[in-house]
């Protein structure tokens, strides 16, 4: 890399770090679009909100910083990146307080159990973003806009969460945008490094002194893919339980003429796991015939099971008339 690109390159990261008017309001702009997009349940609006988001210069200018050794740079990008932060969850609480009555969707739930795949493509994405920066012919725009999703709209989903008393929900939430941001920081000083920008060090030393100066960042990434591995292994049992639970129901209810299964929800409280299932059926369910199902599904770890049931009768009609007019007994 010839010196004058490295260091204009270097000059622009520095420029991206700082803590300006500009980079407070755009990232406020953003979170507000972040949010009604969280509030509307669109997919489209959150990724588009993110077009003006600004955490991920911070974020490279604390790699660089770690990287050459410049505690001035590495100062005024984290006290940037706070500040970001801090703007995000502020705005996010505010709107979220005034909309507290709209009932929450898929994008923020899905934001609430981080698990170490999020892990993995945050650090795809650091690695990306940092090799567009000192990369003259790639658009950073584009990949900044891909990191900014995983950034903001957590920070927001946190903040909304707080506000409606959600708290182990909103500690999944800030625990994905540390994730992101802890993953995103520790490749980009790995690709910044492998590009040469690590002036404090000789080639020899240049790679022990990378591992100490980020010795922080790679114990908290150590830790998160430890826990964030733990619970990707138990929401794999979990699904896996939840899927053979459905998979006998529906086998069994099949016996039944005109039976099928609504809806299926899951409730596990301290000493055992309360499944219930909603089902249509024109026959009724006898108490004895949920003692027959309940003994023949699976068992969560450590936990018993209990069925209930929750029937709504209806009545098949084809062209000839009632097929089922009146509730009868469905007793195995």
């Amino acid at each position: 890399m010839r010196f004058e690109e490295s260091d204009y390159r270097r000059e622009n990261i520095e420029e991206n770090s700082l803590l300006t008017v500009p980079y407070v309001v755009m990232n406020a702009l953003a979170t507000v679009v972040a949010c009604y997009g969280l509030l509307a349940d669109s997919t489209a609006v959150v990724i588009g909100a993110m077009i003006i988001a600004m955490l991920l210069g911070p974020i490279t200018g604390i790699a660089m910083g770690l990287v050459e050794g410049d505690n001035e740079l590495l100062r005024k990008a984290f006290l940037a990146e706070l500040a970001g932060v801090l703007t995000v969850l502020i705005i996010a609480a505010i709107v979220g307080k005034i909309h507290q009555d709209v009932p929450l969707g898929k994008e923020v739930f899905s934001r609430t159990a981080p698990n170490i795949l999020d892990l993995v493509i945050a650090l795809a994405g650091g690695a990306a973003g940092a090799y567009a920066t000192v990369s003259p012919r790639l658009n950073l725009g584009l990949v900044g806009v891909a990191i900014a999703t995983a950034l903001v709209p957590p920070l927001s989903a946190c903040s909304i969460l707080l506000v409606r008393g959600a708290t182990q929900l909103a500690t999944g939430a800030f625990l994905l945008f540390l994730t992101n941001f802890v993953s995103i920081q520790v490749a980009a000083s790995v690709v910044l490094w492998l590009h040469g920008y690590n002036k404090i060090t000789n080639l020899d030393q240049g790679l022990k002194k990378l591992v100490l100066r980020n010795f922080i960042s790679f114990s908290i990434l150590i830790a998160l893919i430890v826990l964030l591995g733990l619970n990707f292994q138990k929401s794999l049992v979990k699904q896996k339980f939840e899927n053979q639970v459905r998979a006998e129901l529906i086998s069994e209810l099949s016996d039944i003429p005109s039976t099928f299964l609504a809806d299926l929800r899951f409730n596990p409280e301290s000493e055992k796991m309360v499944i219930t299932a909603v089902i249509r059926t024109p026959g009724t369910i006898t108490p004895s015939y949920v003692a027959i199902l309940e003994s023949k599904l699976p068992h969560p770890a450590d936990k018993p099971v209990e069925l209930k049931i929750s029937s709504i009768f209806t009545r098949v009609i084809n062209r000839d008339g009632y097929l089922y007019d009146e509730p009868g007994q469905s007793d195995e």
